[in-house]
């Protein structure tokens, strides 16, 4: 037995002794690999409408829009209704905006078919433009809208109130990039009593 024994230890050491191993080929690991990333979709003023789509940027908090992003008009009796209308400026501008007038038109037709209906039309500036020389950017905001709508829409201009205001009332920081959002009007047209 002890020979058999010292036999088979032999053989498994020879078999061993010439066993070839391959070694597998190294895998190439890239350094540097580009990994795509999803772009999120932003909602900046949080309206529920995408900026990508959002025809109305910087719309306030609590306010009915519509699927375009804008503020829609509200219904409250039979013939009441509340509705708002933003435009915002170019730097030191008080010229409106092209992308601006459907709104505006929105607000001249429902005052020619609610002549109960009153404007109150509030013009704001941003820190960058409050200096001496633009202490009444604010009121040529206001009066180029009031003007339009008495011009276009032929509104009576005792039916629309004008408010001036300086940077002292921003919706957004004025810094660079979010400035322009100060740089604007605000009017809303009701005929709640």
């Amino acid at each position: 037995m002890k020979f058999y024994s010292v036999l088979l230890l032999t053989a498994s050491i020879a078999l061993a002794g010439c066993q070839t191993t391959t070694t597998a080929p190294s895998k190439k690991i890239p350094k540097d690999e580009n990994i795509r990333t999803m772009q999120a979709e932003i909602d900046s003023d949080g309206d529920g409408v995408l900026d990508a789509i959002d025809e109305c940027p910087g719309t306030p908090f609590n306010v009915v829009i519509d699927e375009r992003g804008c503020p829609d008009s509200l219904l409250f009796g039979e013939n009441e209704f509340m509705m708002e209308a933003r435009a915002y400026y170019d730097e030191n501008s008080s010229e409106i905006k092209s992308e601006y007038y459907e709104q505006l038109d929105n607000a001249g037709k429902k005052m020619q078919d609610h002549l109960d209906a009153v404007m109150h039309i509030e013009g704001h500036i941003s820190k960058r433009e409050d200096n001496n020389a633009n202490q009444t950017l604010s009121r040529y905001r206001v009066e180029g809208v009031k003007n339009y709508m008495t011009m276009t829409y032929n509104i009576d201009p005792d039916r629309i109130k004008t408010f001036y205001y300086g940077s002292e009332r921003p919706i957004a920081p004025n810094d660079i990039e979010n400035s322009w959002l100060n740089q604007r009007i605000y009017a809303l047209i009701s005929n709640v009593k």
